[in-house]
């Protein structure tokens, strides 16, 4: 992973900015920094960074408001971003993930924690991907090479944590995967979520696969796998 990634650090708090700019700098990393939502989107558009930690609670446009932002525009629908929520609002977590985090970290939080998530999702949205360089099935179509992601011929915007995940689940042949699987092909080994966090995004995954929504199967209990056909054993619309 290259060392020098530009991260745009969001948040009304100028101490924490300085803290994690600080800590970015020391670990290799160009840094840029927002006090508000509107601030981080002038940036973002002159700087184009590599990956964005943002807030969720700032004053005027909020993170959330920011992220949806960032995902209904081309240039940055995968830019990587991780969130910052308050530990005790598992409902922002939940707001987050929905309009398109890559990740959450909760506050307070360990520096060397989000340093280690920083240089996870950067690794996943920027590594190479070994093996097949193409996954099909169905009108579903996933090129490994590019992170492109299509619909019946259709191009579809998938955050990095839902390509790698939907990614999974293809390369996986049908086997069921736990969620704690899925967490650690996804996100990496040591990365720690909640399994709603996982349900949040297969959810996500299934609503851009629109007619092919069925192929994601819930096993009860289990995990989640990719299935040609239906099985009344398994949910398929619902995580």
């Amino acid at each position: 992973m290259p060392s020098q990634a530009h991260i745009l650090v969001v948040d009304d708090e100028r101490d924490l900015v300085d803290l994690v700019s600080y800590n970015l700098k020391r670990s290799g990393y160009e840094t840029s920094f927002a006090h508000d939502g509107r601030q981080a989107l002038q940036q973002i558009s002159k700087i184009h960074p590599d990956l964005v930690i943002l807030d969720v609670m700032m004053p005027g446009l909020s993170g959330t408001e920011v992220l949806t932002r960032l995902r209904s525009e081309p240039a940055t629908a995968k830019l990587p971003v991780i969130m910052l929520t308050a530990k005790s609002e598992e409902v922002d977590q939940i707001v987050g993930l929905t309009v398109g985090a890559d990740d959450y970290v909760t506050k307070p939080f360990s520096v060397k924690v989000l340093m280690a998530r920083v240089e996870s999702l950067l690794r996943r949205s920027r590594g190479p991907t070994q093996g097949r360089q193409t996954l099909e099935l169905r009108g579903v179509h996933l090129d490994l090479g590019t992170h492109q992601a299509s619909v019946d011929g259709e191009q579809i915007k998938l955050t990095v944590t839902e390509f790698r995940l939907l990614a999974s689940l293809l390369q996986a042949d049908g086997r069921v995967l736990s969620r704690s699987a899925l967490m650690s092909r996804a996100m990496g080994p040591g990365i720690t979520v909640t399994e709603r966090t996982i349900d949040v995004h297969i959810t996500a995954i299934r609503r851009k696969l629109g007619p092919w929504a069925d192929l994601v199967k819930t096993v009860r209990g289990v995990g989640y796998r990719i299935a040609d056909e239906p099985d009344g054993a398994e949910e398929s619309a619902r995580a």
